[in-house]
């Protein structure tokens, strides 16, 4: 596989998982907002020094894993579950919700940059979520785990979370001046997404029978 297209695959990965308002991407705006884009940006660069070690790490894990294909049997199934109830979550009960999201305030005397690298470190959630992209990807034969595939696949994930930071710290302004309607749309591209990815996964689980 070439590796444009593992690059790309990485940052597609990554900018969907970077998407739902969270931690990391609404401190990035809050800190932009408040203290100037500068500072908002170097703190969505600390973030993404910790996704490359977290992406390599689950980029490792995945490839441990490949050798061993009834764990990844294992996680597959489990992992359908959790994505068809991620999808009815956010298809049929999110949406019912009204409230607007609390808007975050952190006042640091530190370097922003490391209060990204401390924040990111914290979030620990990309790890598996990496590690079953990267097994999905592998077992459709668009990913090899050898070293210059990885490493391909590990820059496209950082280029595509700081992307999405990005977006969050330039544009968060129409997102909070339209809260309920930016939030209820995105419940719904969060539902479709997942629904997309549990069919991939079902489709897999029948191939493997």
């Amino acid at each position: 596989m070439s590796i444009t297209i593992v690059f790309f695959l990485g940052f597609l990965a990554a900018l969907i998982g970077v998407v739902p308002p969270g931690l990391l991407n609404m401190t990035a705006a809050n800190i932009s907002l408040r203290e100037g884009y500068a500072r908002g940006i170097m703190f969505s660069v600390g973030t993404c020094v910790i996704v490359f070690v977290q992406t390599f790490i689950a980029a490792i894990f995945a490839r441990y894993m490949s050798n061993h294909l009834e764990v990844v049997e294992v996680l597959q199934r489990v992992a359908f579950i959790i994505f068809i109830l991620i999808t009815i979550y956010f298809l049929f009960i999110a949406k019912k919700s009204t409230k607007p999201s609390v808007e975050l305030k952190i006042r640091s005397k530190h370097s922003r940059f490391f209060q990204g690298m401390l924040l990111s470190a914290i979030n620990v959630l990309p790890i598996p979520y990496q590690a079953y992209t990267t097994i999905t990807l592998a077992s459709f034969g668009w990913l090899e785990f050898d070293k210059i595939s990885i490493l391909s696949y590990v820059s496209g994930a950082v280029m595509g979370t700081f992307v999405m930071l990005y977006m969050y710290i330039f544009f968060f302004d129409k997102i909070k001046g339209r809260s309920f309607t930016s939030q209820k749309n995105m419940n719904y591209i969060i539902g479709g997404v997942t629904g997309v990815i549990s069919i991939i996964t079902l489709i897999n689980i029948i191939k493997e029978m």
